[in-house]
């Protein structure tokens, strides 16, 4: 997957110089040139992901995150927010998604941009479309935190994530997530505790047999007696707790796999960029269309229409058109592939050949 596409306009909306019409949110990138020889126009397409990493973290390491994070914005932050007016986050926001700052770090992140932009201004068309269709690569964002068992930073950010869509079923997978890797990360330093415990008392047990000094010795058979006694029924118990140990580790393993495969959102694998319509590049016009569709559980797409567009009939039938040829790795829901609602702003911009 290419690069999360960061090129937004003035208003927060996504635009990208010299002729191009952007997809918000799409899965992959792809970009056509289509020159016009009468008009001298060049139209092209720009569309973008950040594909998420995998990180592996030791336990130690984790407690050091834990140590270090941090779980809320700061006072001075919230002031800076609060003292911003609506174009000055709208800048800030579109200055956050180019540097990838999507809900981190606190107080300077792209979805507390857009959420404050809507508390002075609620019905804030920019800021709204721009939440719905960065919550997705967001929740990505989360997902990397819990893998690195960053909670603290983790739960600040699914808590910043329910004031964005308090109703997106993937919240419901990002904490019953995060709740299995602290229980996972809970139960491992509680079985190191005991393991340590265990090895301490194996060696201080043969201490503890040896006879005072000053009481006297006990008799040679007593004494062989006692070290067989002691010493195999302690290294057994380490060994039983050794063998619980990774077994337990390999079930909350095996059970994260399961969830994390029953469950994902739906993921782009084919793009087809619309077609610069000749009648509007001649006439020099431009605009955008918000196109609403359905992926079906093969990953086509169906029930493709317009639901918003600038200016009206002009670019949505180009744009209809081309989402048909999409295709998608449907999304999976309690291990089974779902038809998921989607929608994508195109935007259509052009510039004059040199």
């Amino acid at each position: 997957m290419g690069k999360l596409c960061h090129q937004w306009v003035r208003h927060g909306c996504l635009a990208v110089a010299l002729g191009s019409f952007v997809i918000l949110g799409a899965g992959c990138a792809h970009s056509d040139q289509t020159p016009h020889s009468k008009s001298k126009v060049v139209a092209k397409a720009t569309t973008g992901l950040a594909a998420p990493a995998t990180v592996t973290t030791t336990p130690a390491k984790a407690a050091t995150a834990l140590a270090k994070a941090a779980t809320a914005t700061s006072p001075s932050a919230e002031t800076r927010l609060q003292s911003m007016n609506v174009s000055e986050l709208l800048s800030g926001a579109q200055k956050a998604l180019k540097n990838d700052r999507l809900v981190a770090p606190a107080g300077d992140n792209a979805i507390e941009y857009y959420l404050n932009v809507l508390e002075k201004q609620p019905g804030n068309r920019v800021a709204q479309d721009a939440l719905r269709e960065t919550f997705p690569f967001a929740a990505q964002v989360t997902d990397q935190a819990i893998t690195q068992k960053n909670f603290p930073e983790a739960q600040r950010e699914i808590s910043l994530l329910a004031k964005a869509d308090p109703t997106d079923y993937t919240l419901t997978i990002l904490r019953s997530k995060l709740d299995a890797q602290r229980k996972l990360v809970a139960q491992q330093q509680n079985t190191q505790r005991q393991a340590a415990q265990q090895k301490l008392a194996a060696q201080q047990a043969p201490k503890k047999a040896q006879p005072s000094p000053h009481s006297p010795p006990p008799r040679v058979a007593e004494a062989a007696v006692a070290a067989k006694v002691v010493k195999p029924e302690v290294v057994t118990k380490v060994a039983k707790a050794a063998t619980r140990l990774r077994q337990q580790l390999a079930a909350q393993q095996q059970l994260a796999a399961r969830r994390a495969a029953q469950n994902h959102a739906a993921v782009m694998t084919r793009i087809i960029s619309p077609k610069f319509p000749l009648r509007a590049a001649r006439q020099d016009l431009q605009g955008w269309v918000n196109i609403q569709f359905t992926v079906e559980a093969n990953g086509s797409v169906d029930n493709v229409h317009v639901i918003r567009a600038d200016p009206p009939r002009v670019f949505d039938r180009a744009a209809i058109i081309a989402v048909r040829q999409w295709r998608f790795k449907a999304a999976v829901i309690n291990g089974q592939p779902t038809a998921t609602e989607h929608e994508r702003k195109i935007q259509f911009t052009l510039s004059k050949a040199p």
